[in-house]
């Protein structure tokens, strides 16, 4: 199962990032073999929108989860209904963030964590 966690950087060592639409890196990560890729986020630099762009392009990925700091209410909303599981209020590093996923010990978003800066969301 493919897993996306938000990155300062591009290894398992680097921090998780806590900003999931203006994130530097994605770290999309395979349960299954241990293998990863790191992409960098082009949306980081739009002006509106980056967590929606963001968001298609985990989706994209075939991931069934995002571990990461923050989600806004419009990546929220497309993750949500890509039938992406949304953990935030995760920190520390990459390889950490794992080992408490598979371990169990983040609990799921039910809601945005943070508000849109744009005034759009609720």
């Amino acid at each position: 199962m493919k897993i996306c966690i938000t990155s300062s950087g591009k290894t398992l060592d680097s921090t998780v990032d806590s900003r999931f639409g203006r994130c530097a890196y994605f770290i999309i990560y395979d349960t299954g073999t241990g293998n990863f890729e790191a992409q960098e986020n082009n949306n980081a630099q739009f002006q509106g929108g980056a967590g929606i762009q963001s968001a298609q392009f985990v989706a994209s990925y075939g991931t069934k989860a995002v571990l990461t700091g923050n989600v806004g209410p419009n990546a929220y909303q497309t993750l949500n209904a890509a039938g992406i599981e949304i953990y935030t209020g995760v920190s520390g590093n990459i390889k950490e963030a794992i080992e408490q996923y598979k371990a169990g010990k983040l609990k799921i978003t039910q809601a945005p964590s943070v508000k849109s800066k744009f005034g759009m969301g609720k």
